[in-house]
């Protein structure tokens, strides 16, 4: 250490910034013009990767697209660091806005949802998988691999993504936005797990031994954020409120977040699992009641406004358009992948359409709200392109079934906001959630 860390080189600093102020200028524009056509921001913003990458502006001008984002791994990873921050405190803020007593009063609910909702999903993933052509495959694994990677693909939730969504909509106070973010949140962690086994699988196989790990770190991380967890981030974050200054709250809000996000990363399961239990827990923190007063205090997490804010306007938009740089439309050219990409689309729309659909139905609820359910759960989004990047990474997945899988990400994401909108109009607002939406707009 005595000699001074190496900075960035100057010509490195510049594409950086060129990268990030671009990214954000045409992902603030998409976003806009998505908003105006009745669709949530982040499909422009999804859009804006696809935009800027080897898609469209390296076909159009390959010069300018090596000189924005050189294939330099080093500088590529400097916005994949900044969207990664994004994505992790997106999935904190979410966890913090969960109503966990309406999820107690109505978790077997959640539960059937999720579960019929991420096994058929899975199910059909994993036998389309057995049946692509090869030009979907990469050549580096075996089939057995990619069945399974597709499978796990095809099954996720993204809760940043519905997260947003409802958000966009005003639908995060309803029962049903709530509803969804539960069942979202049983399936991501499931997912993680499963990610994290068919990873172990490409690369070193799957052995009895550390599946076990897997489930011993899972079920323990759990139980030390809720006998441990809980009552230190209470304490921390009253602590942090007493401050007169409203960046205290935000700044130890987001320490707890990222502190979260590294437990489960140094365990072998995803940081984003970790950043949405420590939001869970940073949203059941309330000040303190009073003497006289035997009700809880306000939550603490409405002080979180201002990173919310610069969250869903700022880093979340970086996340969302670095993933599309790595999408190639030009794949979709060969007519085998064209066709198996529109098979995969519809047995990802279905299956989790009418899994989330029967489970909500055999819970006792309305058509219209299973509707609901189903449209919301059918989002893919932020979690699928962390997937399908994982899979480019470990050369499980070829660009050609990334790309598969990003528009499925994309197109889901479209089609969700139109039938919540409609679904959600025929479901009549109770008190209840009166009282959670002025909670939020305090927010």
């Amino acid at each position: 250490m005595s000699n001074p860390l190496p900075g960035l080189a100057p010509h490195v600093l510049l594409v950086f910034l060129l990268q990030i102020s671009l990214l954000l200028l045409v992902a603030l524009a998409l976003g806009r013009l998505a908003v105006r056509l009745g669709l949530p921001a982040l499909v422009g913003e999804l859009l804006t990767g696809v935009i800027l990458g080897p898609s469209l502006l390296g076909a159009w001008s390959p010069g300018a697209l090596r000189w924005l984002f050189p294939d330099d791994a080093s500088q590529l990873h400097l916005v994949d660091a900044v969207g990664q921050i994004g994505v992790l405190l997106l999935v904190g803020v979410t966890g913090a806005q969960l109503d966990t007593a309406m999820i107690r009063r109505r978790g077997l609910t959640g539960v059937r949802v999720s579960l019929s909702g991420l096994l058929l999903p899975l199910a059909l993933g994993i036998g389309a998988g057995f049946l692509v052509p090869a030009a979907l495959l990469s050549g580096r694994t075996d089939r057995w691999v990619f069945a399974l990677f597709l499978g796990v693909a095809m099954c996720v939730t993204a809760i940043p993504v519905i997260a947003k969504t409802l958000a966009d909509m005003g639908l995060l106070h309803r029962d049903i936005g709530q509803l969804t973010l539960a069942a979202g949140s049983v399936d991501d962690a499931i997912g993680w797990f499963l990610l994290s086994i068919v990873a172990a699988a490409a690369t070193t196989g799957v052995h009895a031994g550390s599946v076990a790990l897997s489930v011993l770190y899972l079920l323990g991380f759990l139980a030390a954020a809720l006998l441990i967890g809980r009552p230190l981030v209470r304490r921390v974050m009253r602590v942090a409120a007493r401050s007169a200054e409203g960046g205290v709250r935000v700044t130890v809000a987001v320490i707890l977040v990222l502190l979260g996000a590294a437990a489960t990363q140094s365990m072998g399961m995803e940081a984003l699992f970790g950043a949405f239990v420590a939001g869970i827990l940073i949203g059941q923190t309330h000040e303190k009641p009073g003497e006289l007063d035997a009700k809880p205090g306000r939550p603490l997490w409405t002080d979180l406004a201002p990173l919310r804010t610069v969250v869903l306007s700022v880093l979340a938009p970086v996340f969302l358009a670095t993933a599309g740089l790595r999408v190639d439309l030009t794949a979709l050219a060969d007519p085998k992948v064209l066709v198996a990409g529109v098979v995969l689309l519809f047995l990802a729309i279905a299956g989790k359409f009418a899994g989330a659909y029967i489970g909500a139905r055999s819970s006792r609820l309305s058509h219209w709200e299973a509707i609901a359910l189903g449209a919301g759960m059918n989002s893919r989004g932020v979690v699928e392109i962390v997937v399908a990047t994982t899979g480019l990474r470990l050369g499980v997945l070829s660009v050609a079934t990334y790309t598969v899988i990003v528009l499925i990400a994309v197109i889901t994401s479209v089609m969700g906001p139109p039938i919540l909108r409609r679904a959600m109009a025929r479901v009549q607002v109770t008190e209840r959630e009166r009282e959670r939406e002025q909670a939020l707009s305090g927010a």
